[in-house]
């Protein structure tokens, strides 16, 4: 991939790179409001709609499956376009969503308007993710992904709460207008400040198919579902555990997590600079520290104090491993990326449901104390599929080596 002919020269990419990559943070923030705003909203939206609040509710599962069908879908009917184009066009289907979210007369219209808002979430992550490695020197093409990813965490910290206090004062519909307006503002700097990006042979339908399905990558969507799965088994029921084992009322438990949004976005960080550093050694790493704080949760809970520390490392590790793991699926599918880093995003959402899932059936059977256990588990299952994909990498590359000198 080269920049097009209008290239800048050196000097000034360091001051357009930057605020390129800010472009897509911001896409990716106003995604995130758009993902998760709706669960602070629920009564006000079944009172305006006049539905029950378990029917409210599928409007997170809608958005969910959207994502999950939609990114692959809406991959194989797009990649032909120019990337910068594609990128365009996805965000206008996500201003259009929200648009139509502010307008929908009645709950089924409005979940027509969060699936095709779904629709672009994650084929704009995966796009946005490859633009982001191509603005950047080599060695920072981690880091460039976590910046991007970035806007997601740093969505649950601001944006979150600040739409749904929009939405509690001003009604539900006023949140995804001021979704839509940053979904503009977003699409303003992706036209201006997002250089072409020209593709000397563009992959083929087929190519992208052969990347997607090859047993590396469909090994480490599996190892980011797990990782998804693993967060998600406890964090869908955070607020109960805080409340009936470390002992918090309500109203401290959205202290509690806007810290964890903290570690969130810290770990992003980190875990980005830490894969362009080493990437399949600090994957593994990271999955086996998430795994320990995970088991320490059991014993951290039940004392207020070490259960507020335990929550913000938790969220330190549970996204450190994030970039790695995007980073490491273009990294195998670097002749077809696109399908292959778009699927990423379909699998983290069956990873999100999928824990979530289990997280319930734990509670049913054994209780809130086994929810770390649980995420333990998934997370030492995610250590084992880093290590198996390591493992067979180091393979090949000696047995070429071998070849060779042969």
């Amino acid at each position: 991939m080269n920049l097009s002919t209008n290239q800048v020269p050196l000097s000034r990419k360091k001051e357009i790179f930057p605020l390129s990559l800010l472009c897509l943070t911001v896409g990716a923030f106003a995604i995130g409001m758009t993902e998760f705003i709706i669960m602070g909203l629920l009564p006000n939206v079944a009172n305006d709609l006049h539905v029950t609040i378990p029917q409210a509710g599928q409007l997170i599962t809608s958005y969910a499956l959207g994502v999950a069908v939609g990114a692959p879908v809406l991959t194989v009917l797009t990649h032909r376009i120019p990337q910068k184009k594609l990128l365009m066009l996805l965000m206008c289907i996500f201003i259009a969503g929200n648009a139509f979210s502010v307008v929908a007369p009645n709950y089924y219209l409005l979940i027509a308007a969060r699936v095709l808002t779904a629709f672009a979430h994650g084929t704009f992550l995966g796009v946005g993710s490859l633009i982001a490695a191509r603005l950047v020197r080599p060695e920072r093409r981690a880091s460039a992904v976590s910046m991007v990813l970035a806007g997601l965490t740093v969505s649950n910290i601001i944006g979150v709460p600040f739409g749904t206090f929009i939405g509690q004062q001003l009604g539900w519909r006023a949140s995804f207008g001021a979704i839509t307006v940053l979904g503009i503002l977003s699409l303003i700097g992706i036209v201006r400040f997002i250089p072409e990006i020209r593709q000397d042979r563009p992959s083929s339908l087929s190519q992208e198919f052969r990347s997607l399905v090859n047993p590396q990558v469909l090994l480490v969507l599996l190892t980011g579902a797990l990782a998804c799965g693993s967060l998600f088994s406890v964090f869908t029921y955070i607020t109960p555990m805080l409340m009936s084992i470390s002992g918090f009322a309500e109203h401290s438990v959205t202290w509690i997590l806007v810290l964890f949004g903290f570690g969130v976005t810290i770990g992003n960080i980190v875990g980005g600079k830490l894969a362009d550093w080493k990437l399949m050694p600090s994957l593994m790493v990271n999955f086996a520290v998430l795994a320990v704080i995970l088991i320490l949760l059991t014993l951290t809970f039940p004392n207020p104090y070490l259960a507020v520390i335990s929550v913000f490392c938790w969220g330190v590790a549970a996204f450190g491993v994030m970039p790695g793991i995007q980073i490491r699926i273009m990294n195998l599918s670097h002749e077809a990326p696109l399908l292959s880093a778009t699927s990423s995003h379909s699998a983290s959402n069956l990873g999100n449901a999928g824990g979530a899932y289990l997280g319930g059936l734990a509670i049913t059977y054994t209780g809130l104390t086994s929810l770390p256990w649980l995420a333990a588990a998934l997370a030492v299952l995610g250590l084992v599929g880093v290590m198996i994909s390591y493992g067979v990498e180091r393979k090949v590359t000696m047995n070429t080596r071998v070849s060779i000198h042969r």
